[in-house]
């Protein structure tokens, strides 16, 4: 599956690993998914990894787009982590629709991107 989403400390730090071509069928199965941990935590924060990722279908890239519409302010914090510069565009072009703190971080910078994402959830669970 192009999307595979794992939780890093806790079900409210998604690390997310995109790669291939995701497509309208990626999002149905995904967003579901997404949509019961926004509704059990209220918000979440991800780390977006993409590996091998070569982007999305027309329908895929409204899906991804709808879901920073409508969960925008739900989505804390993303890091998302790509070895392209046109991923790093992409995430600049993005952060005009989107409520949360966004960073792209080159894959050699793949740990500095877990560390800013879990940055405060870290200090808040050691209290």
């Amino acid at each position: 599956m192009p999307i595979k989403a794992t939780p890093l400390i806790s079900d409210r730090v998604l690390h997310v690993r995109l790669n291939g071509t995701l497509t309208d069928a990626d999002y149905r199965q995904f967003v579901p998914e997404l949509e019961c941990l926004i509704s059990q935590h209220g918000s979440l924060r991800l780390l977006v990894e993409m590996s091998d990722f070569h982007g999305w279908s027309t329908g895929a890239l409204w899906d991804d787009l709808k879901i920073f519409l409508k969960h925008g302010k739900e989505i804390e914090r993303v890091a998302i982590v790509g070895e392209k510069s046109w991923q790093e565009w992409m995430t600049r072009m993005a952060r005009p629709f989107m409520h949360s703190e966004v960073q792209f971080f080159d894959r050699t910078l793949a740990s500095e991107a877990r560390r800013w994402v879990l940055e405060e959830c870290i200090s808040t669970r050691e209290k």
